[in-house]
């Protein structure tokens, strides 16, 4: 069994490193790996049931998640929680929502940068989307975590170098029938979207929208000033709409 495991995950390692896009799926399998071994997936038994199940998951997105009062403290431990953030995950919604816009938008975005490229983009991105977050809610208590300001940074990017790109979306509005859009129209909408949601957006849990529009104009501005003109029309595999799930506070 276990020569059968390691068997696999050799061809898994070859398979990512054969591929065009090996940071996207690496970041992808670190989440979900993250996910499925903390106590916000639900999985393993250790970490208790009900209420003791509850006590745990706040305690573990306190500790690896942001708090923007103590981030703000200048604490070396807190200044670090931006970037382990971005590898946690409230529920299983929030893991998929962002997993699934980050498969569709991540890999054309980093084979256009390259894979150094778009690493220190990604993980800069995000780091400065919930840093900006907290200063903006610099009296919250309230923990952060969640990849969605990396990922917002990666459709703003996204946006610039291939507006173009025929995005198919799922409307809920339209019963999720399968439309297809350019990327000019499909990212600026949903870009519109975060803003209204954002004024409307409490102080108690939920999600950061503001995350999400720092993240998205922070990676439409690099990719402006790093890039030249746009690339031509291409296809995109699918996205859903009209949006990923957002920063989660749990």
């Amino acid at each position: 069994m276990i020569s059968k495991w390691s068997a696999s995950l050799v061809r898994a390692g070859r398979s990512v490193r054969g591929s065009s896009a090996p940071v996207t799926y690496t970041l992808i399998a670190l989440c979900c790996l993250t996910f499925l071994a903390g106590p916000a997936s639900g999985l393993s038994p250790a970490y208790g049931t009900g209420d003791e199940l509850l006590a745990v998951q706040r305690a573990y997105f306190r500790r690896w998640g942001v708090i923007p009062e103590e981030l703000l403290d200048g604490s070396a431990g807190s200044a670090l929680t931006p970037a382990t953030a971005l590898f946690v995950h409230g529920s299983w919604v929030h893991l998929l929502g962002n997993m699934l816009f980050l498969y569709v938008f991540g890999a054309m975005t980093e084979e256009r940068m390259g894979r150094v490229q778009f690493t220190l983009f990604y993980v800069g991105c995000g780091y400065l989307a919930l840093l900006g977050y907290a200063v903006a809610n610099a009296d919250s208590e309230q923990s952060l975590v969640g990849a969605s300001g990396a990922i917002s940074a990666v459709l703003g990017a996204f946006l610039y170098l291939f507006p173009r790109a025929r995005v198919t979306s799922l409307l809920p509005f339209l019963f999720f029938l399968p439309v297809r859009f350019p990327a000019w129209v499909v990212l600026p909408f949903w870009a519109a979207l975060q803003w209204l949601a954002a004024g409307r957006a409490s102080d108690g849990p939920g999600v950061a929208y503001l995350a999400h529009l720092i993240g998205f104009g922070l990676g439409f501005g690099y990719a402006s000033v790093r890039y030249g003109r746009p690339t031509g029309p291409t296809r995109v595999k699918a996205a859903p709409a009209p949006a990923p799930e957002g920063e989660n506070q749990p």
